[in-house]
């Protein structure tokens, strides 16, 4: 009796639980009390302004542009920060100009505001970023062609709301002088803290490496430095250099750690191995507390001599132990030595930039000239133009329901019919998950805010000036807390743009009844046409994986030119393959996630997708000890059994993404990596140091790919995915 078939079936996931989680969650790390005074300020002033001077539309257009840009602002460099809300402020201004020109003819209106849902919808494709800067430009496009105006006027209010949009974007950077890299120390800081837990903590294989969230996180950030020289600059780009450098080390020190515990159980070796942990922790906290602090770390320097007191006891000691143990031993004291002097170069480097490490800095990134980075985006887009594209199917659906909006709201001659499309346009996103709980969270705190804006019409005494307070408070909650949640986020701005409206002397009445009408009528097309056409998530799932074993063989590659060739630089190529691989397996995690969400997803499906995660997370592990061990050990001619090995590697993984993608793949088909293995250890003088630490490594990635193989094809086997096959095919 075939065993698996004797054990009980593990009951479905409660998706509908995993959905209303997603829709109650309280995400505490984006509340931002800081960004939401300054937004407030931003907001606020240019329409009391206009309220104290007896002008309210043109505080009205101020006020819009801040506030549309005020969802761009954020806590990234100010460089980024600053690009992204001057980008918002012209598409703004831009977007309610053309809105009030085309609005006067409304053929001519629900043609452009299809396309500008079209262009919006394939925005997923380039980033996040790229799609909310979509999303708000094509909000501002519905409600601005809802209030037609002569060509001088639609001009003048688009001039205006840029000036409210650039008068946000000051605030957003006005204390870059004074705090010119806040944000990158924080993102380092971040990461030193990680590489401090991951230090105090066991490495497990079936984990991601450590600290990657927070590597990739510091890179982002960073990458906004890349065209600034100044001393600052240097010190956080060398220590971020350093991070990633210790990173490998901790790695390569935990395997070894648990080699030598399995080797020698009662052994000295693995407790001085822990003590050095422990101390390496500490400095590591240190070092963060001082990014944090921008001063000099305190008691660093007995954590330093701690550090090395432990390197010399573990040498000491190497006399007697075992044969077996020598090897590991001398590996473990290489990496020792060489954490250790990373860890003085970041301690010095997190007090004040050194001259030596300055001068000894080799910019290793060639940077893309302007045109060529939106060319790159041209390119994104015109390759997500066709229907295999998820990005693609949501902008025409997107495009086709904002469209279908805009003429139903014109054509019933509704109310304020611009809020049905701009519902749409907010409700309706790639996924399952995010499509149905805005949705919900849409029509709940839409309600709620209606209500709240009528206690706040019965407790207010009238006037135009005095609406200026509660707005401000409204606008205030929005960008503090709303963030956080989106139902807070919906209720809070769902107020304000009644106060707006009727500040203008429009009756709150009129304003309340629209808004809930067609919020209601938009939400439910936008549910509707997801229903009739959705994006599962279930369908994008193998191409993702696809992408992470992609990654993952450039990365080996990278890796196998090192050893083929030690005489070209690679670490600006080792570098960004392995940034890639982070990128893509955060997006099969993500993705996983969303899965995880949606209605008829089954525990064996979740299942086999976290054993194929687990396996791949070995299989990185094994990768970047091996990357470890290039710059730890001499160069030497690779032998003639490491060019098969590695060929055949790059073949399995190539393999198991083609048939990912659809394409026929059995078992008997993928090279025999043990068998090169063999011949590899057989090959060249296993007594050479770099000989001897590339057949430990090359042993683990043969195991890893192996079994790797053995999920993907499992899963393959147990069936990939009707949808994506069709779509595919």
């Amino acid at each position: 009796m075939d065993p698996q078939r004797a054990m009980p079936k593990a009951a479905p996931p409660n998706t509908w639980v995993a959905f209303w989680q997603t829709v109650a969650r309280f995400q505490a790390d984006k509340v931002t009390p800081w960004i939401g005074l300054r937004n407030t300020i931003g907001m606020a002033v240019p329409l009391a302004a206009g309220v104290l001077f007896g002008s309210i539309p043109a505080g009205l257009a101020l006020s819009t542009g801040a506030l549309n840009v005020s969802f761009s602002d954020g806590q990234d460099p100010y460089v980024q920060r600053a690009r992204r809300m001057l980008a918002a402020s012209v598409l703004v201004g831009i977007a309610i100009a053309v809105g009030a020109l085309c609005g006067r003819n409304p053929f001519v209106g629900v043609a452009v505001i299809g396309v500008g849902a079209f262009v919006a919808g394939l925005l997923v494709a380039v980033s996040t970023a790229a799609a909310d800067l979509g999303t708000i430009t094509l909000v501002v496009l519905i409600v601005y062609a809802a209030v037609p105006m002569a060509p001088e006027r639609a001009i003048l209010a688009g001039l205006l709301a840029l000036a409210g949009g650039l008068f946000q974007t000051l605030l957003a950077v006005a204390f870059w002088p004074l705090q010119r890299y806040v944000p990158e120390r924080r993102a380092l800081a971040e990461l030193y803290t990680e590489l401090s837990r991951t230090a105090a903590a066991p490495i497990h294989a079936s984990q991601s490496p450590p600290a990657s969230t927070q590597s990739t996180q510091a890179q982002s950030v960073l990458a906004a430095l890349d065209r600034e020289h100044s001393v600052e600059s240097e010190r956080y780009r060398l220590l971020l250099s350093e991070a990633e450098r210790m990173r490998l080390s901790l790695l390569v020190l935990a395997r070894l750690r648990s080699r030598m515990q399995r080797e020698s159980p009662a052994g000295p070796e693995g407790a001085i191995l822990d003590r050095y942990f422990e101390a390496c922790s500490g400095l590591l906290g240190c070092i963060s507390d001082s990014l944090q602090r921008n001063d000099a770390a305190n008691t660093v320097s007995a954590s330093l001599e701690e550090l090395q007191r432990l390197a010399e006891e573990l040498r000491q000691g190497q006399a007697d132990s075992p044969p077996s143990l020598w090897a590991m031993i001398r590996d473990a004291l290489y990496h020792l030595d060489a954490l250790t002097g990373q860890l003085r170069s970041a301690v010095d480097l997190a007090a004040y930039a050194t001259p030596a490490g300055l001068e000894a800095f080799a910019r290793r990134e060639v940077h893309k000239p302007g045109w060529l980075r939106l060319g790159g985006t041209l390119h994104t887009l015109r390759a997500n133009i066709n229907l295999q594209s998820a990005a693609c199917r949501h902008a025409i659906r997107l495009a086709a329901c904002v469209a279908l909006g805009e003429a139903l709201g014109r054509g019933c001659e509704l109310r304020r019919p611009y809020w049905l499309p701009m519902t749409i346009a907010i409700v309706l996103k790639p996924d399952f998950t995010a499509t149905f709980s805005r949705g919900v969270l849409r029509l709940i705190g839409t309600f709620a805010g209606l209500v709240f804006a009528t206690g706040l019409f019965e407790v207010l005494p009238g006037g135009a000036m005095v609406e200026v307070a509660p707005i401000a408070a409204l606008m205030f909650i929005l960008r503090w807390v709303g963030a956080a949640n989106y139902g807070i986020f919906v209720t809070a701005v769902t107020a304000l743009v009644v106060l707006l409206i009727t500040i203008t002397g429009v009756f709150p009445k009129e304003v309340m009844l629209a808004r809930g009408l067609n919020t209601a009528v938009g939400g439910a097309i936008a549910l509707l046409a997801y229903w009739l056409w959705p994006t599962w998530e279930r369908t994008q799932i193998p191409e993702a994986l696809a992408q992470m074993l992609d990654a993952y063989r450039g990365y080996f590659r990278a890796i196998r030119e090192g050893y083929v060739k030690p005489d070209v630089p690679s670490a600006y190529e080792l570098d960004r393959t392995r940034l890639a691989c982070r990128l893509a397996r955060s997006n099969i995690e993500a993705s996983i996630d969303r899965l995880s969400a949606e209605p008829g997803t089954s525990a064996g499906q979740l299942s086999r997708l976290s054993g194929i995660l687990a396996s791949s997370h070995r299989l990185v592990h094994a990768l970047m000890a091996l990357e470890a061990d290039l710059v730890s050990s001499h160069p030497v001619p690779a032998r003639a059994g490491f060019t098969p090995f590695a060929n055949d590697v790059e073949v399995t993984l190539f393999s198991l993404a083609a048939a990912l993608r659809g394409s026929p793949l059995t078992r008997e088909m993928l090279p025999d990596l043990r068998e090169d293995h063999r011949a590899l250890v057989r090959s060249g003088d296993s007594l050479t140091e770099r000989y001897a630490l590339v057949n430990v490594e090359t042993d683990r990635i043969t195991n890893s790919v192996n079994t790797l193989s053995e999920e993907v094809l499992r899963w393959i086997e147990g069936g990939i995915s009707a949808e994506f096959l069709e779509q595919k095919g």
